[in-house]
């Protein structure tokens, strides 16, 4: 027994740099392949390869669709309402703001509806009725305008699909859907990098005295497996669980990302409100989103309503010219033409909507609500799918280098 052991401790004098590497290398298997699996779970964010045989995608763009879904719906059930979005905008205020350039426009958008349809007859037409004509449209498009906004906030959802707009946005735009993981969760692929480094050390301390005593070569190959899936799932299990602190050998231990949910609120609601739910964004999905139909419906009602509210010269004249179904067409091509320019008309609300809606500061005070369930939620969808490919990426990495490590020593230890 006493010649066993001391020829034991005699190889390790011997080869003693040998042997301490074998935690070194196991620290760095266990971090590169925490590298590996972070950058596979983002990069690239299109696919890469030979379909359907060979190559990867990022598994978040990936499932670009499905995450940006699972992102809105905890987005839109739990922090965030459409009727939230557009309610705090005060009417009157917009009409003000956006009464010069949409006087501007209104009397563009006559102009050339009326020459269309009626050439002949708008270029005979006196001077003064010609602006008859175009101040009666004028004085009613701030009115007109604020008569459709009310509409729309009195039955938001059936003019503006929140959750389409969100989602078409983050389908489309790949990168944004990463950004919204990578920053909400920054501080937790450090530590899933950074526990694989200290993990894998831990456990190739252990492998460095199995081989020490055994030499037998398929112990590298299956410690670098398991150090590659292990620390992979202890590292993620180490980030969601336990929801709420718990004590462990003395040690009181929490998910760091339920732990840091008052900073990742603040991260979450300042991207989603610079990003996604901004007034530019809000205000093309109603005007010329999918619903976009039913707001050209309230503004060719209102138009209607505004322009029949007193006979004056023009509009007899107008529809005894070109006839009662013409001038029915023309005030339909005026309200589409108000509708195609409103966008541009609207960017000179857009500092006082970001003010007015406040998007940040509803959804940082709504994340800080949700129960801890809920709050994780937010970054969970993105481990959640495909995470086996992750864990097993890192297992196979570790075998292969711990067949590389078998091959060193054998060589170096002889």
């Amino acid at each position: 027994m006493g010649g066993f052991v001391s020829g034991i401790l005699d190889d390790f004098v011997r080869h003693w740099p040998l042997y301490v590497s074998i935690p070194i290398v196991a620290a760095l298997i266990g971090y590169g392949t925490k590298l590996v699996a972070i950058r596979m779970m983002f990069q690239p964010v299109e696919f890469i390869g030979v379909k359907p045989f060979l190559g990867w995608q990022g598994i978040v763009p990936k499932r670009a669709a499905r995450m940006a879904s699972i992102a809105c719906d905890t987005m839109t059930e739990q922090l965030i309402k459409p009727a939230e979005v557009v309610a705090r905008l005060d009417a009157d205020r917009i009409a003000k703001e956006i009464e010069k350039p949409l006087l501007a426009a209104v009397e563009d958008i006559v102009r050339e509806v009326a020459g269309h349809y009626q050439p002949g007859l708008w270029e005979s037409l006196p001077v003064g009725v010609q602006r008859l004509v175009i101040q009666r449209v004028q004085a009613e498009s701030p009115h007109m305008v604020k008569a459709v906004l009310e509409l729309i906030q009195s039955d938001v959802d059936s003019v503006f699909d929140l959750k389409g707009m969100v989602v078409t946005s983050l389908v489309k735009d790949k990168r944004l859907l990463n950004r919204i993981f990578q920053e909400a969760g920054a501080e937790e692929f450090k530590f899933i990098a950074r526990s694989g480094l200290v993990f894998g050390g831990l456990i190739g301390v252990i492998q460095m005295v199995a081989w020490v005593l055994f030499k037998f070569p398929p112990i590298m190959p299956l410690f670098g497996l398991f150090t590659g899936w292990f620390t992979d799932w202890l590292a993620l299990r180490m980030i969601f669980y336990p929801l709420e602190p718990k004590k462990y050998f003395g040690v009181t231990w929490q998910g760091l990302f339920l732990k840091r949910r008052a900073e990742v609120a603040e991260a979450y609601g300042e991207l989603i409100a610079k990003e996604i739910i901004t007034p530019h964004n809000v205000i093309e999905a109603v005007l010329q989103g999918p619903l976009s139909d039913r707001v050209l419906a309230l503004i060719q009602r209102q138009l209607d309503r505004e322009l029949g509210r007193a006979a004056n010269v023009a509009k007899p004249l107008l529809v005894f010219a070109i006839g009662s179904r013409r001038y029915q067409d023309m005030k339909l091509a005026i309200s589409e033409q108000i509708m195609t320019r409103l966008p541009d008309t609207m960017r000179y609300i857009e500092d006082y909507a970001t003010d007015a809606m406040d998007i940040r500061n509803v959804l940082v005070g709504k994340m800080k609500e949700l129960s801890p369930e809920e709050f994780e939620q937010l970054l969970r969808p993105a481990f959640q799918q495909d995470e086996w490919i992750l864990i097993a990426t890192g297992a196979v990495l570790g075998f292969a280098v711990g067949e590389a490590q078998v091959l060193v020593l054998e060589h170096l230890a002889t």
